[in-house]
């Protein structure tokens, strides 16, 4: 039987180094834009011929939302505005989050970003995203040419 030692310090500092990382990872922002705070919640549905995205931004302005689409995924960003604070009025708490949000979600399949369609009501973005119609699906006729391409002659 060979001894093993034991380092109950050494074990101690694995133990708080891990528990450093968790709560690292539980209280970390999305560093990817500083001023970043929220991200809205969102759901993505499949309908055959369209994809339909529904945003979870209430309280929001249109013309503070900026909503951008490529064929692949959608960034929606925007600000909640905060809003003068008056003491005078018996304002006590706010826990309201307000600052800039974006969001970026990337699409399963390929879309046809130039016929989006979006409406905002209810504090609920939607928008309705077509699909590009699949290549393989298209059949093309074949026709035959009784002219003889002068390059493949000449080879």
């Amino acid at each position: 039987m060979s001894l093993v030692r034991f380092y109950p310090l050494s074990d101690l500092n694995t133990l708080h180094r891990q528990m450093n990382r968790l709560f690292d990872e539980i209280t970390a922002w999305d560093n990817t834009n500083n001023n970043t705070v929220l991200k809205p919640a969102v759901e993505l549905f499949d309908n055959q011929d369209s994809l339909t995205l529904r945003v979870l931004i209430p309280g929001i302005d249109k013309k503070d939302l900026d909503i951008s689409v490529t064929r692949e995924a959608v960034k929606i960003s925007g600000e909640y505005r905060h809003q003068e604070e008056n003491k005078d009025n018996g304002y006590y708490v706010s826990e309201f989050n307000y600052g800039k949000f974006e969001r970026t979600i990337n699409l399963p399949v390929a879309i046809q970003n130039d016929k989006v369609i979006a409406d905002y009501s209810d504090g609920i973005l939607t928008l309705i995203l077509p699909r590009v119609e699949e290549v393989k699906n298209k059949v093309f006729k074949v026709n035959f040419s009784d002219e003889i391409n002068p390059t493949l002659e000449a080879n």
